[in-house]
């Protein structure tokens, strides 16, 4: 079986690999391929086991062995291609996705911290209003960095105004 991962989240790519090959598996350089290597990969055999798990990555750099990927499909061993961009007008790219055989893993657009300061801001005044806010972004912004945000902010505020000073008579 052939999978192919795709995408910039190199992190999330990988563990879906892990969960699909294991933590024992050989790891091949696409662009380094010669002819007959994804042969060799795909229909070889190995000493020590029936079934290899093979990662091969960047293989559509090396375009002549990325177009024969569809010969073999119904290889015996499990074999995952890690790309990070992948040209969607190929035929190979069209038959894999038709088939289901392409998971793509795409970071989260970047943060709008506009938001999470006015957040901030605004829960200052009027409470309700900021949990309203908050609700919007919920599921769109990673915790751990909006808290990070809101501590800056109110170091940011501290530091404007580090408490109130005392008046001379």
């Amino acid at each position: 079986m052939i999978k192919v991962f795709v995408g910039d989240d190199r992190i999330k790519a990988k563990q879906e690999i892990v969960n699909f090959l294991g933590n024992d598996y050989e790891v091949f350089d696409g662009p380094d391929l010669l002819a007959d290597g994804l042969l060799n990969i795909c229909l070889g055999s190995s000493l020590l086991a029936e079934e290899r798990s093979v990662l091969i990555q960047d293989l559509s750099k090396n375009k002549i062995l990325f177009e024969k990927i569809p010969q073999y499909l119904e290889t015996p061993h499990k074999i995952a291609i890690l790309e990070q961009k992948i040209d969607k007008r190929s035929n190979t790219y069209k038959l894999l996705k038709e088939k289901k055989l392409i998971w793509q893993f795409d970071l989260k657009p970047d943060v709008d911290y506009g938001k999470i300061f006015n957040i901030f801001s605004t829960a200052k005044h009027n409470s309700p209003k900021a949990i309203e806010m908050l609700e919007d972004i919920k599921n769109q912004e990673d915790p751990i960095m909006f808290f990070g945000l809101l501590v800056s902010s109110a170091l940011k505020d501290f530091n404007a105004k580090p408490g109130q000073k005392k008046r001379k008579f």
